[in-house]
C-alpha cells in the first residue's frame, strides 16, 4: 500500500486531502478511494452501549482528524483490555480526549507524519492512545509512540504497552521497588500480573509472591523465566498468612493490586513497614468494609491508586521512554510475552467473550486485515 500526502492549507484537514492507492497484486489494477473511507469496530446500538458482544460490528467510518502533534497510523494489531469491555458497556469513565472507538494499545505503520519531522512515513511503531485502536487507521500523539523493535512482531508489540507499562508504573514509578524488596502481585495470571511478576524479578526483588485463582495459573506464574518465587491460590490459601509466614512476619515492601475492596484489609496485614500499596483496579468492588486504619498509620503505609489512561500525553510518553531504557530490549527474551490467543478482527465478538470469561492467561491480541 502506498499513500501520498498532498500539502494543504493549515486550516484544512490533512487526512481529508489524502488519497490512498490500493494495488491489486494479481492484475496490477489500481483502485483509489478517499482516505476518509476506513473501517472500524463500532457499537451497533442506538445508545452506543453493548447489550452483548454481538453488538460489535465492523463498519465504514471517517478517518480521524489529526491534531498538530498527532500522526496517522495504519493499525496492524491491537490488544484487548478489560477497560474495552467496560467502555463498551458504558461503565468506564473516559478521559475528555478519548474518541468513541475502543482500543488503547496497538502496533502499526505511520502513513501520515502530519508535518512532524521526527516521525517518518512507513516507520513501524507501537504505543498507547486514548482510544481508536479498533480500526484500520488511528490518530496518535507522537509522544505516545515508540519504534517497533526488530526482534518483535506486530502481534507481540500490540501486547506490550498496557501490561508492561502499567506494571512498570506500579512497581518503579509509584511503588519505588528496589533490589532486595519483597513484592506481592495480585491477579498474577493476568496480562498486567504476568508483566509485574517478571519486572519485579528483573528490578531485583528478593521474593515475589503471585496470587491466582487456580493451581494451573499459579504454575504458569511460577514457570516463567523470571517467575514468581512463591505462588498462592487465593481460593485455597489466605495470601496474607502465606506472606507473613514466608517473610518471618516482616511482610512485603510493595503490593500491586487489581482486585480492590475484598483484598484491602489483607493487603494492609501483609504489608511491611513503609510499604507501598498500588491499586490499579476494583474487580471485587469499590467499597471496603470495616477497615482498621490503625496499621496504615503505625506501619507508615503509602496507598496510591492509578489509571494510566487518564494521564497526559507527556506523562505517558515519559513512561514509554523510561520503560524503553529499563526493560524494552529484554521483552521477548528474558521478559516473556504471554499471548493467550490471537483473533482476526472479524471475530472481535469472540475476542471480547474470551476476555469476559476470564479464561485467558496472558494477552488477547486482534489483527486487522
Amino acid at each position: 500500500m502506498w499513500l501520498w500526502r498532498v500539502d494543504a492549507p493549515k486550516t484544512c484537514n490533512v487526512t481529508d486531502m489524502v488519497r490512498q492507492t490500493l494495488s491489486n497484486a494479481q492484475g496490477g489494477e489500481s483502485i483509489q478511494r478517499q482516505a476518509n473511507d476506513m473501517r472500524s469496530v463500532v457499537i451497533d446500538t442506538p445508545n452506543g452501549i453493548t447489550n452483548n458482544s454481538a453488538d460489535l460490528k465492523i463498519k465504514e467510518t471517517a478517518t480521524p482528524s489529526l491534531g498538530a502533534t498527532q500522526v496517522l497510523v495504519r493499525v496492524v494489531a491491537f490488544g484487548v483490555n478489560r477497560m474495552d469491555l467496560l467502555q463498551a458497556k458504558g461503565q468506564y469513565p473516559l478521559p475528555p480526549q478519548a474518541p468513541s472507538t475502543l482500543g488503547v494499545e496497538f502496533s502499526g505503520v505511520i502513513v501520515d507524519a502530519n508535518g512532524n519531522e521526527e516521525c517518518k512515513v512507513d516507520s513501524e511503531v507501537f504505543g498507547l492512545a486514548y482510544g481508536g485502536a479498533y480500526a484500520e487507521y488511528m490518530a496518535v500523539d507522537k509522544a505516545m509512540l515508540l519504534p517497533k523493535p526488530a526482534h518483535l512482531t506486530h502481534v507481540q508489540c500490540a501486547a506490550i504497552c498496557e501490561n508492561y507499562l502499567t506494571a512498570h508504573q506500579a512497581l518503579a514509578t509509584i511503588g519505588g521497588v528496589k533490589k532486595g524488596d519483597d513484592v506481592l502481585i495480585h491477579a498474577a495470571g493476568s496480562g498486567v500480573g504476568l508483566a509485574a511478576v517478571q519486572l519485579a524479578r528483573l528490578y531485583g526483588a528478593n521474593r515475589v509472591f503471585g496470587t491466582a485463582g487456580s493451581d494451573e495459573k499459579v504454575e504458569a506464574v511460577k514457570s516463567l523465566k523470571l517467575g514468581a518465587t512463591h505462588g498462592i491460590n487465593y481460593r485455597t490459601q489466605d495470601f496474607d498468612k502465606v506472606v507473613l509466614e514466608q517473610t518471618q512476619n516482616k511482610g512485603v515492601d510493595v503490593i500491586v493490586d487489581m482486585v480492590g475492596q475484598s483484598y484491602f484489609n489483607m493487603n494492609i496485614n501483609a504489608a511491611a513497614k513503609d510499604a507501598s500499596i498500588v491499586m490499579l483496579g476494583v474487580m471485587s468492588g469499590m467499597l471496603a468494609k470495616e477497615v482498621n486504619v490503625g496499621p496504615i498509620i503505625f506501619k507508615r503505609l503509602k496507598i496510591q491508586g492509578s489509571t494510566l489512561r487518564s494521564r497526559s500525553e507527556q506523562y505517558q510518553g515519559d513512561l514509554l521512554n523510561d520503560f524503553k531504557k529499563a526493560a524494552l530490549d529484554k521483552v521477548g527474551k528474558d521478559l516473556e510475552l504471554k499471548i493467550h490467543k490471537v483473533f482476526n478482527w472479524n471475530d472481535i465478538a469472540q475476542a471480547h467473550d474470551c476476555m469476559a470469561s476470564n479464561e485467558n492467561t496472558g494477552k488477547i491480541v486482534v489483527t486487522v486485515d
